[in-house]
């Protein structure tokens, strides 16, 4: 028991020492009264101790399942002074990372650290650019050694050696209650105590903030990005929504609910939305592909509404999800479909619903994953995942998903169950045979399994194709509207921070009888997919979509919106603005078919627009007005 007393010791001191050397950094932008003291210093011993609860877990595991005959073996010493050195390294290089950290963002960890962990070419990059990283290394290796050193001499054996087991056991059952009472009980807001920003930044524990942010998937826009005065953001995102079929319901504070009136009689048709993965624009020969790898789609293009000009909003499924289906711009940090607070949105299915429809998200792979399941399923979908498939109707499965073909079959049969009720249904598709390892069942398509990217495009190609031709026989086809998207592009990489190229999908509507086939070369964004959907079918409805229907949007106010995790674009006027924390905005002049930008002069309009789009969007949900 002595070494995780000693880890807890040591973790305290060091987090305590970070936290006075921050502070003192931040110089006059702390609020020094004695109740920040007070507060910032104690809530501060609170984490610490909540943060030390998990990372001394390995030394009480190994201090748990070593025997305590053998614990005085130096064999079994020199295995505890080892983990104790590398838990003690990893302190340090927190706490000089936390410097680093502050240095460039003035706050703790947050999302963007955590972002950092998955672009780490570029992070490293620039810290051995910009730090000596070698000589760092080495003082922390040699300090760690020394401290190392320092407790192995405070002790000779863990107490838990000289314990019975029983003893032992129990001492562990205690410490795992109190882990679990922190997990469920303990979230990061509790230092959020003070109308000071950096006070409440430094009552934070670096490395629990690290994980708190991967928990809640959410980087806070007003603390990191440009905003404008509430009500003049306020007042802009509504010029910016308002439409000639739309009139406002209230005057709240970003508040966009409208009534929608469209003419005419409402449409009641099914619809079938099938959003593909990681499907790039480049990929069909429609938009000048020239390999030939989505011969039925180029073909369904030729007898479908095509739109040319689509942007998707983010770089992951789960993003693309978000806006397909909440119709939002994307928020700073994870998408909303892995956030908390996530339930009873005002959505594509609540909508539906409310018109009689019966909504199905069905998924090809498990709906735990990313949240899906929980997501649909919290917002008026029924979830359909590959578990509803016995080992029969699977010809083919990785750990993605199952083959698309045997999807659709799936979605085929859920429709048709569906429609016989009398019923319309909704049913939003996701497929996932366009993905890395690009498996699927062989002599489906003329490119074997295994080989790459373009047969995983051609094989997703022909399985909706066969779904397609399927449905053609069903009796529910007529009266179908089949709305095909994907959910972003293969990759988002290129030389700019955003390039444009890389955010563009395709999307075909296709419904014979009803649309008729042409060309929508209109800038769009993925979350107008939505609204352009409702209207296309002549609903009526009472709407909180940021998304346009472009067909009654007034010329010249089209725009789109491009992200990643921190970086949030907004395309309008062939400009893009980009806005980064450290409430930074940039103008650019985008190159649409190479994705490079050539910065250009501030365009000051264009950055108040793209304030109050993402401005609002993060206050919405924040606050709770995306509920239905």
């Amino acid at each position: 028991m002595t070494r995780p007393l000693i880890l807890t010791a040591l973790l305290v001191t060091i987090s305590t020492l970070t936290r006075l050397a921050l502070m003192i950094k931040a110089g006059k932008d702390v609020d020094y009264n004695f109740i920040n003291l007070l507060g910032m210093f104690g809530v501060g011993l609170f984490y610490d101790l909540v943060n030390a609860l998990y990372f001394v877990f390995p030394l009480m595991l190994f201090g748990s399942i070593t025997p305590g005959r053998r614990a005085g073996k130096w064999g079994f010493k020199i295995a505890a002074n080892a983990l104790l050195f590398i838990l003690v390294f990893l302190l340090l290089l927190n706490a000089v990372s936390e410097w680093i950290f502050w240095d460039e963002f003035n706050s703790r960890f947050n999302f963007i650290a955590v972002d950092y962990l998955v672009y780490t070419q570029e992070v490293i990059g620039n810290i051995r650019q910009s730090y000596p990283v070698e000589a760092i290394i080495c003082t922390l290796v040699i300090s760690a050694a020394l401290l190392t050193l320092l407790a192995s001499r405070l002790t000779n054996r863990f107490a838990f050696r000289v314990m019975r087991f029983g003893r032992r056991s129990a001492m562990l059952a205690v410490y795992f209650v109190l882990v679990a009472a922190a997990f469920a009980l303990v979230d990061n807001k509790v230092r959020q105590f003070s109308g000071n920003i950096y006070v409440n930044e430094l009552a934070g524990n670096g490395m629990y903030e690290l994980f708190a942010a991967y928990r809640n998937n959410e980087l806070d826009y007003n603390q990191f990005y440009l905003k404008s005065d509430e009500r003049q953001a306020s007042s802009t995102i509504r010029s910016l929504v308002e439409t000639p079929e739309s009139r406002f319901v209230d005057r709240k504070l970003f508040s966009i609910e409208r009534e929608i009136v469209n003419p005419g009689r409402e449409l009641h048709k099914n619809i079938v939305l099938i959003s593909v993965e990681s499907l790039s624009a480049d990929f069909l020969g429609c938009f000048g592909n020239t390999q030939g790898i989505t011969p039925f789609l180029d073909s369904l293009a030729a007898r479908s509404l095509l739109f040319t000009n689509l942007y998707a909003t983010g770089t992951r499924t789960v993003r693309g999800l978000e806006a397909l289906s909440i119709c939002t711009p994307p928020t700073p940090g994870q998408s909303i479909v892995r956030r908390p607070q996530n339930e009873d949105l005002f959505s594509m299915g609540s909508v539906l619903a409310g018109k009689g429809y019966q909504a199905r998200f069905i998924y090809g792979g498990y709906g735990y994953f990313d949240n899906m399941g929980y997501f649909f399923g919290h917002n008026s979908y029924r979830v359909v995942d590959r578990t509803a498939l016995s080992k029969k109707d699977i010809d083919y499965e990785n750990i993605w998903g199952v083959a698309d073909e045997n999807l659709f079959e799936l979605a085929s049969r859920e429709i048709g169950a569906a429609t016989g009720s009398g019923k319309p249904v909704f049913a939003h598709i996701m497929t996932t045979s366009n993905h890395r390892p690009y498996t699927y069942p062989e002599g489906r398509i003329d490119i074997p399994s295994h080989t790459g990217r373009e047969g995983a495009v051609k094989y997703t190609d022909f399985a909706i194709g066969q779904f397609i031709r399927h449905a053609q026989g069903q009796s529910w086809f007529r009266n179908t509207l089949f709305v095909i998207v994907a959910d972003h592009c293969a990759s988002s990489a290129g030389k700019t921070d955003l390039p444009v190229n890389r955010y563009k999908i395709p999307l075909l509507v296709y419904a014979p009888g009803f649309i008729r086939p042409g060309v929508m070369p209109r800038l769009m964004s993925q979350i107008d997919v939505g609204p352009t959907v409702l209207g296309l079918l002549n609903f009526s409805y009472r709407s909180k979509f940021f998304g346009y229907d472009i067909f009654k949007l007034q010329p010249g106010r089209e725009r789109a919106f491009v992200s990643t995790y921190q970086s949030l674009g907004y395309i309008k006027n062939d400009s893009l603005i980009i806005l980064k924390p450290q409430k930074v905005a940039a103008t650019f002049t985008p190159d649409f078919k190479d994705g490079s930008a050539r910065p250009t002069a501030p365009n000051k309009h264009l950055v108040e627009e793209a304030v109050a789009w993402y401005q609002a969007a993060s206050f919405q949900f924040r606050n709770g007005l995306m509920k239905k």
